[in-house]
């Protein structure tokens, strides 16, 4: 039974090349598509899943009224840990994390600049990452012990065993190994290469008790069986408890747990929303399912299309006893093993296309192929293709009623409404819909792009400060200015393209007592203006040379002016960290965070402030190469300990747009996928009518049909079902984008030029698929096509 099976299969395949060779490759590119696309989605789904106690786990968030608006974040006091196990008997522990940075780590002649985090010592008791060698529970004990990744113990020391090695940290302190950890997996938020005992911070003065300075993330492990109902209550009003300003704020605390970090930490109003990263998830899951469903209706059209030439054999079956069951799952088995070959032939394609879909996600998926789970998933992943493919094919051929085709009386219903009119339309509505979602998220980027940043991108290079280039600042100045490497240099407190201060509390003349406006917190030693290209409106820059004073000296942006509302900005006085600072200069607006939002009210502090960056404007006379060679001779001469590591402005402002330009680009990769299996599937219903009107088709040749009539007699029932698909698409299309651009507070207008476009594309793209086969057949002797009558 089952070899009987196995021939008619085969002999199917191989009577039918063309037919079989097209669904083959459209399943098999529908479930390449889709397998990679869950790869990503199981990726995005697992980030930080694989901890132990990972039920338990929660990070604590604020939220408070800032510029008459309620909002969340999540960095904290560093004093808050010590509070929460102290006061709240349901916390097991707390662990702080601050803030990732890079620094120099050397053994011997090496040196290399390595991201990582200062951690309490329970941090590797909280958190799963599991290690080589060490005690997680005493690893991070000693203020002087360092536990390294082994990728950065094979840096380091090769294939020797690093535990008990000894690594300078930044030139200054030497710590020994304590630990090594199992390279971190992909799917973690954490991101760190050696971690170092919170003791060390506390040493060097980074800790503080001061609950105002919300500047770490702090973690929560709370004790098993504790609902966080009966914790809530009590870590709302924690910081009240120990901070008057808190108290009058009414400013809350509150704890997010680690399954929704990754998907959902959207928030607006002080709230999460249904939006965040999951809305990506869920659209690709979409996305996934939709080209599999593509694949799966070509088959369906292409076998139904084909009834004809299988009705005969049908009635034939059941005339000899055959029932309607056997027959389905003849035909059912049919497109499972179609559904096997694509699989395999997926596999491949999938196998192929990783190392390019990762560089494009800026991910590490694989294949887990030693999971007995995933062969187990893969198998009920390709039955379930080849079921669903198969059924409707299956149900329609075993129908056919035996009398009628034996007789020759058996004739399809050309239907208005056809099924397979509807699988073609259904078809194309998606394509088009992501068509048009591909060039709206364009245009959104460019709109982006092109907006006015407000300050100079060009030649513009930032490098952090480090002990040595912090000491002999003033002398690398002179020099890269004398040189003629740069133009101009300035310290400031971070880059021209990120946020890292802000706060509240500054007071002036005038100032609403309600007014608790959340301004950005910039700084610089002066000549920021000439540096960055700044655009002043009334006043000048900080110039301390010629005006001693300016160490005090503050200058504001146009949303600052607007809140402080001086009608005279230029000698008006500031209150703020513990200073007066007295205005200089007012300039424009400039894009400090996203270029897609508002910019937010900024203050620029003189040179009695804070500093952790140099500025560097390369001479525009000179070669860029050329700069940067006498910049990196001048660094090494004064910082000799430190590499000279750099970054352009311009290229860390664009990296704002990748994930846009990733979403994009992805969208239009899956389109271009989508209108590639519709076409496969246009192309063989082409063939397959041009050879069952191939008789029509001579007889109108003979009476006198050009080829240009007989090419679009065949090309408009195709063109009508892409018509119908535009109507439809383009109204889903709009309300998914205009659901998405909302999230934009600097956004397009959806222009109805669009929808043409996308429509007149789809178009052209079925036009260039049928009129292939629609010519040839057009072209073809009539004498041929005739001859049997």
């Amino acid at each position: 039974m089952f070899k009987n099976f196995l021939k008619i299969a085969f002999r199917n395949l191989l009577r039918n090349k063309s037919f079989s060779a097209i669904n083959i490759i459209g399943l098999a590119i529908g479930m390449a598509s889709a397998i990679i696309i869950l790869l990503w989605i199981q990726n995005e789904m697992s980030y930080d899943q694989f901890h132990q106690k990972k039920d338990r786990i929660y990070e604590v968030w604020n939220r408070a009224f800032f510029s008459n608006q309620l909002s969340s974040w999540n960095t904290t006091p560093k004093v808050l840990a010590r509070a929460l196990e102290k006061d709240l008997p349901e916390v097991e522990q707390a662990t702080r994390v601050n803030w990732p940075s890079d620094h120099l780590l050397g053994i011997g002649d090496k040196r290399l600049l390595v991201t990582g985090y200062m951690v309490d010592s329970n941090f590797l008791q909280m958190f799963s990452f599991p290690l080589l060698n060490g005690n997680p529970a005493s690893s991070l004990k000693e203020m002087y012990s360092i536990v390294i990744t082994e990728k950065l113990a094979k840096k380091l020391f090769g294939h020797e065993d690093a535990m008990g090695k000894i690594i300078r940290y930044d030139n200054s302190d030497n710590f020994t190994v304590t630990g090594i950890l199992k390279d971190l997996p992909n799917n973690t938020r954490f991101d760190f290469e050696y971690l170092l005992p919170w003791s060390y911070l506390r040493k060097t003065g980074g800790d503080d008790n001061i609950w105002g300075n919300n500047s770490t993330k702090t973690y929560v492990l709370l004790k098993p069986n504790t609902s966080l109902a009966s914790v809530e209550p009590k870590i709302k009003v924690i910081k009240q408890k120990y901070d008057d300003d808190a108290k009058k704020s009414n400013w809350q605390m509150f704890l997010y747990p680690i399954s929704r970090w990754r998907l959902y930490s959207d928030f607006a109003n002080g709230y999460e929303t249904n939006g965040g990263r999951i809305t990506l998830v869920k659209l690709f899951g979409i996305i996934a399912v939709f080209i599999l469903l593509i694949a799966c209706i070509n088959f369906m059209n292409l076998s139904t299309a084909r009834s004809e030439k299988r009705a005969k054999e049908v009635g034939i079956r059941k005339v000899v006893g055959a029932r309607k069951g056997s027959l389905i799952s003849q035909f059912i088995g049919e497109s499972v093993l179609l559904a096997f070959i694509a699989g395999i032939i997926a596999i491949i394609i999938v196998q192929l296309s990783l190392p390019a879909f990762n560089q494009l996600t800026d991910k590490n998926l694989f294949i887990p192929y030693n999971i007995p789970q995933f062969w187990l998933a893969s198998i009920g992943f390709v039955l379930f293709t080849g079921f669903l493919a198969g059924s409707y094919p299956a149900f329609f051929l075993s129908s056919f009623q035996p009398v009628k085709v034996l007789k020759g009386s058996f004739k399809k219903v050309n239907a208005l409404v056809a099924p397979r009119k509807v699988l073609v339309v259904l078809q194309f509505t998606f394509a088009i819909v992501l068509i048009i979602c591909t060039v709206i998220v364009k245009q959104q980027i460019d709109h982006a792009k092109d907006r006015d940043a407000g300050y100079d991108k060009r030649n513009l290079i930032f490098v952090f400060l480090n002990n040595g280039s912090d000491k002999n600042y003033t002398i690398i100045k002179n020099e890269l200015l004398s040189s003629g490497a740069a133009s101009s240099v300035t310290k400031t407190n971070e880059p021209l393209t990120a946020r890292w201060n802000g706060g509240s509390g500054q007071d002036w003349e005038g100032k609403d007592p309600n007014d608790n406006t959340d301004f950005c917190m910039f700084t610089e030693d002066g000549d920021l203006g000439a540096t960055a290209g700044l655009k002043f409106i009334v006043g000048r820059d900080i110039d301390v040379q010629k005006y001693p004073t300016d160490s005090l000296g503050i200058i504001i942006n146009e949303s600052a002016l607007k809140v402080m509302k001086f009608k005279k900005p230029i000698g008006q006085i500031i209150k703020d960290i513990d200073q007066q600072w007295h205005v200089v200069g007012v300039i424009k607006d400039f894009i400090l965070e996203s270029p897609y939002e508002p910019t937010k009210p900024m203050l620029i502090y003189g040179p009695k402030s804070w500093f952790s960056t140099i500025q560097i404007k390369l001479n525009s006379k000179n070669s860029t190469a050329q700069n940067l060679k006498t910049a990196q001779a001048i660094f090494t001469k004064y910082d000799p300990e430190f590499p000279f590591e750099f970054q352009f402005v311009d290229e860390v402002y664009a990296r704002k747009f990748e994930d846009e330009k990733r979403t994009g680009t992805l969208a239009g990769l899956f389109a271009g996928l989508t209108i590639f299996i519709s076409c496969l599937g246009l192309f063989g219903l082409a063939t397959y009518m041009a050879e069952a009107r191939i008789k029509e088709i001579g007889v109108r040749k003979v009476l006198g049909a050009s080829v240009t009539n007989i090419t679009a007699l065949l090309s408009k029932d195709f063109i009508k079902l892409v018509l119908v698909s535009i109507i439809i698409a383009s109204p889903i299309a709009w309300l998914a984008m205009h659901k998405w651009l909302q999230g934009y507070d600097y956004r397009i207008n959806i222009s109805w030029f669009v929808f043409i476009a996308s429509g007149l594309l789809a178009i052209s793209i079925a036009l260039l698929t049928v009129s292939f086969q629609a010519i040839k057949a057009a072209m073809s002797n009539p004498v041929k096509s005739l001859r049997t009558e």
